[in-house]
């Protein structure tokens, strides 16, 4: 008894000198789903965006008619499409563009919402009144319906798609900013930093915002498991990134006719969607537990 009691003491002493990140990859480490999407999220990157180091573009788009709709062998492991395309090549290459999309819409969507938010938050009045309203007006539409009315607006292509999917994501990261800053504003080391004569600049990025990540964070990585679903919807519909550009949802928008005598053609690419959206809402799920002060006990 007395030795289990002296263990305790010692983890509780270990945890109390432990900085705040540590404390916080302590209990993130304690979900084993989350170390599991952690590690798998980190492979699927590290595959797919070394992809070029070991796969030339020229497997990716070359064309033989000889060779189309063979089952996964080992000289194709996944197979080839109805134009003799190795699948395989496809997909990781479609990783590149599907993820890096995906981080460079969440990214954009960050930035917007935390400073909408943090104006709407911070000085409340009829800056709240306007923001707020006009967040209501983007969340009233669906993200994926009003992305795909501004890709029209600005036109196909890649960037028109990182933009029409940032614009229609921000207002939930802004909305959680704003939250999380009118219960911060108030304390009384932001006081202390007025009377000290801080700027408001300065005292929203070096006292407010740091204060406010936690929950942040947690809403953009679980954000970016839905844009990667956006991404693939738009390009299965034929509005996102165009063929040949080798993006996962525009694979299967190719392959559609043949996955009913050729299932492997939607497997496969459908597989890559459902593992990276799943690992990354492991990852958000950890995320939350682990900046949640309630399992600071």
């Amino acid at each position: 008894m007395l030795k289990k009691r002296a263990k305790e003491m010692e983890r509780a002493a270990a945890k109390g000198s432990m900085s705040q990140w540590g404390l916080i990859w302590h209990r993130y480490k304690k979900n084993k789903l989350a170390v599991i999407g952690l590690v798998g999220i980190v492979l699927m990157m590290l595959v797919c965006f070394t992809a070029p180091l070991y796969i030339s573009w020229n497997r990716v788009i070359y064309q033989d008619l000889l060779q189309v709709t063979i089952s996964p062998n080992s000289d194709f492991w996944f197979g080839t499409d109805q134009f003799g395309r190795d699948l395989f090549a496809r997909i990781l290459w479609g990783g590149i563009y599907s993820l890096a999309s995906g981080f460079i819409v969440m990214a954009g969507a960050l930035v917007l919402g935390m400073i909408f938010g943090s104006i709407a938050g911070y000085f409340g009045g009829l800056a709240d009144t306007l923001i707020m309203r006009l967040m209501d007006v983007f969340m009233s539409v669906p993200n994926l319906l009003m992305a795909m009315t501004l890709v029209v607006v600005f036109g196909q292509g890649i960037t028109s798609l990182w933009l029409a999917l940032a614009l229609s994501s921000f207002p939930g990261i802004a909305r959680t900013v704003r939250s999380a800053i009118l219960t911060t504003r108030s304390s009384e080391y932001v006081d202390a930093a007025r009377i000290y004569g801080s700027s408001t600049g300065k005292i929203l990025v070096k006292h407010i915002l740091p204060n406010c990540m936690g929950p942040v964070v947690v809403s953009s990585t679980l954000m970016l498991g839905s844009t990667i679903l956006g991404i693939a919807g738009m390009g299965f519909l034929g509005i996102g990134i165009a063929s040949p550009t080798p993006e996962w949802g525009t694979i299967l928008s190719e392959v559609g006719d043949y996955i009913r005598f050729y299932p492997y053609l939607g497997i496969f690419p459908g597989a890559a969607i459902a593992l990276s959206v799943i690992f990354i809402n492991f990852v958000g799920d950890g995320l939350r537990d682990a900046l949640d002060p309630r399992m600071k006990k």
